[in-house]
């Protein structure tokens, strides 16, 4: 059987910088407040790139990292809830752009845990034999969709893009358990609302409608929590490993506070959770695939390392992934951060 392995990884973000005393000029806020409550310094904000301008430059970063020419790409897989356009997707711009002219292109949706369902859907095609080179993307311009009067909602979100290429492989090592879950009855715990029903036949007019990013904070804390320590202890269950055979979970980049209940509820170290959320904020189904990028070009990955990435947002959805690392940050990677991060 093939096996679906990380080649190569690859992030960026605006260059612009939106700190937390630079929102307190905006609402009524304090950099204690959103720190005490989020673990959130600053977030990086869009001045003029669009979801494929960011999708494209940590395509090209993972591509370089990956050491292979965009024209061997079979699949282009865009996670996003912020795309350019409903059509055409990000996925076909990226493709486009990068001269990927042999790869089919597709976005998903599934909020924060877009990056994981990415994932899990390209192992797929690469286990079934279909496709062997596949881009994955998480990407957003979450700051199109806020609310910037609204303080609750305002601190925690950023814009960026992470992405990774998937290749097939014959080493054992690579994606190993997959979990993926949804609970469609939380749906209004998180919401972002497209278009509303106007037509000559509506019975209501919804052409005013406002397009933000809203949501039930104390449900969405707890279902996260909740998800984080169910999803971890039934992969480290069907993998059959112990908390000590997990070198690093990488989880979605929402709060601080809850990868640390979660991290006290499951009894594992603070310390095997990677944390950037103090730079980046929230940037949905992009803080996963930005957190792996940042680990891999500071050399904090080794061949052999189990690593989970797990992520939970609207929907509800959750999912988790087991990964195996298989590279060996001494074969000639760049080690420096990308541009803009």
């Amino acid at each position: 059987m093939n096996h679906a392995v990380i080649i190569g990884t690859g992030s960026y973000v605006p260059d612009n910088t939106v700190t937390n005393d630079d929102l307190a000029a905006l609402v009524d806020t304090s950099d204690e407040w959103i720190y005490s409550r989020t673990g959130i310094k600053q977030r990086h904000i869009s001045t003029g790139e669009d979801t494929s301008d960011l999708a494209y430059e940590a395509s090209k970063r993972a591509l370089e990292q990956a050491r292979i020419p965009a024209s061997e790409l079979d699949l282009i897989i865009c996670a996003t809830i912020t795309p350019d356009y409903f059509m055409p997707s990000v996925a076909c711009i990226v493709q486009h752009r990068l001269g990927a002219s042999k790869a089919a292109a597709f976005d998903l949706a599934a909020a924060c845990t877009g990056f994981v369902y990415a994932l899990a859907v390209a192992t797929s095609f690469v286990q079934s034999g279909l496709y062997r080179n596949i881009l994955v993307v998480g990407a957003e311009t979450l700051s199109k969709s806020v609310d910037w009067s609204d303080r609750s909602t305002c601190v925690l979100f950023g814009d960026g893009a992470g992405a990774v290429i998937i290749s097939a492989s014959d080493t054992a090592r690579g994606v190993g358990v997959i979990r993926l879950a949804s609970d469609g009855s939380k749906s209004d715990c998180l919401l972002l609302p497209a278009l509303g029903l106007s037509n000559p036949y509506a019975k209501t007019d919804s052409k005013s409608h406002h397009s933000y990013i809203s949501m039930k904070g104390q449900e969405v804390f707890k279902f996260a929590v909740r998800t984080m320590v169910e999803l971890i202890s039934d992969i480290m269950k069907e993998a059959d490993l112990a908390q000590e055979e997990i070198t690093h979970v990488i989880a979605h980049q929402a709060n601080y506070r809850i990868i640390e209940q979660a991290a006290k509820a499951l009894l594992m170290p603070i310390e095997k959770f990677y944390v950037n959320i103090d730079k980046y904020a929230n940037t949905s189904a992009a803080t996963i695939g930005i957190a792996l990028d940042e680990m891999n070009r500071k050399g904090r990955l080794r061949p052999g390392d189990r690593i989970i990435l797990i992520g939970f947002g609207g929907g509800m959805t959750s999912g988790a992934v087991l990964l195996e690392w298989s590279q060996d940050n001494n074969t000639g990677w760049a080690q420096d951060s990308p541009t803009g991060i």
